[in-house]
């Protein structure tokens, strides 16, 4: 049974008091981030729904820069790990997740959500409030909207200038975006800066819906025109957006080039291993077992066999029993056999509810091919930083040791 703080929505001013039962989600864990694997159609559905209950949404749209940004920056990384809804912006990223067996169906894009939002099957209009958006950008595309039949309205407009995420933060900022009243608000900062200003404002926001719509804004004006729907489904937008701003060629290669290490370092040996281990395995899946023992401050839930998508439910009902308890979690990962990417996803969102908790989540005992998809999967940053009885393969010691925490001391200390 779920205790009250794990089984309520957040509503709109709340706080993380009582955050959103994640579990439930249909995420998964890939290259370091939370991808939902849902398509245009669940997502808007999912907004409508969040407005109607006046709940908070914190909507991502992870594009290849995005997961770029991840890989170095621990606050950007964050950003996405805390959002209720992560759906994928960037084609490659689709790519990438289907190649490691995610069932993502389409990509869906800040932009192609901004657009069905005017469209949306609400009850009433929904309104919007625009946020920032280069000089008086926001405020002729509020005018535009405003002036279309659709179901989106704009009930303010604000652009805070050029200044710091904290600077951008001030009382008089935030109170003139919730005295809007408005159910959206579109954020159209540059993508760090929007996401770390979401992040740090998240609890003082009281609009339900609050995402970075990134270029969309400047689609809406018509001061960049967005790439035909052949370009896009062809994974070609970045081509046409090169077209359109020269400028963005040099963001596009270097990100490239980052996509092109972490596919040859991560996601294709991940794939390699999971079809090993496909083929090794019998026809019939093998059950995995899972227990939940408690000391005075934390719950520790052992899991033994193939941490799988087969075997989600099960572990999901463990996790929030667990939880329920309201103590800090360790899970002793030794025993796993195989990870795949819905077990990331579902370590994710128990970090996630831990974390609003203000408490930890730590994965303990790794073995060192656990290790390996690990940091093959970008998720090392999962591993305790303490070892705690961590099996040392090959060797044998009863000092206490500090868990490595690079690949390098996981060399040197002979575990991969």
């Amino acid at each position: 049974m779920l205790d009250n703080n794990d089984s309520k929505t957040r509503s709109v001013g709340e706080g993380p008091a009582s955050p959103q039962d994640d579990l439930a989600r249909q995420v998964f864990g890939v290259l370091g981030i939370p991808i939902d694997a849902m398509g245009l159609e669940p997502s808007l559905s999912a907004l409508e729904a969040a407005i109607e209950k006046k709940q908070v949404l914190w909507l991502s749209t992870p594009n290849v820069n995005f997961l770029i940004s991840s890989q170095v920056e621990k606050q950007f990384r964050e950003s996405l790990l805390m959002s209720d809804l992560c759906v994928v912006d960037g084609m490659p990223i689709v790519w990438i997740a289907r190649l490691l067996g995610v069932p993502i169906k389409e990509r869906v894009t800040g932009a192609d959500l901004f657009e069905a939002l005017k469209h949306n099957r609400s009850n009433r209009p929904l309104r919007v409030f625009l946020f920032g958006g280069a000089e008086d950008v926001a405020s002729s595309v509020g005018r535009i909207l405003n002036a279309q039949s659709g179901r989106l309205k704009c009930v303010g407009t604000l652009n805070p200038g050029v200044g710091t995420v904290d600077e951008m933060s001030s009382e008089k900022i935030i109170e003139t975006i919730n005295a809007s009243d408005a159910d959206i608000l579109a954020v159209f900062l540059s993508a760090k800066k929007a996401q770390s200003w979401l992040l740090q404002n998240s609890d003082r926001l009281k609009i339900p819906v609050r995402a970075q719509f990134g270029a969309t804004i400047n689609f809406e004006a018509g001061t960049v025109n967005r790439a035909p729907l052949i370009f896009r489904r062809a994974g070609f937008e970045w081509l046409w957006r090169v077209k359109e701003e020269p400028y963005f060629w040099r963001r596009y290669w270097a990100d490239g080039k980052s996509l092109l290490r972490m596919l040859m370092t991560g996601a294709v040996p991940l794939a390699l291993d999971s079809l090993w281990a496909r083929l090794r395995s019998p026809r019939n899946i093998e059950d995995m077992r899972i227990e939940l023992s408690e000391s005075e401050n934390t719950t520790v839930v052992r899991i033994a066999g193939p941490a799988i998508a087969a075997h989600i439910d099960k572990a999901i009902s463990a996790f929030r029993n667990a939880l329920a308890k309201g103590k800090a979690i360790d899970v002793d990962v030794s025993g796993i056999r195989m990870l795949d990417p819905r077990f990331f996803g579902l370590f994710l969102m128990v970090r996630k509810q831990l974390k609003r908790r203000d408490q930890n989540l730590r994965l303990i005992r790794p073995s060192a091919a656990i290790i390996r998809v690990f940091r093959w999967n970008g998720f090392e940053f999962l591993l305790s930083k303490e070892i705690g009885g961590m099996e040392d393969p090959g060797r044998a010691t009863k000092r206490p040791r500090i868990e490595p925490s690079t690949p390098s001391e996981y060399r040197r200390e002979g575990l991969i």
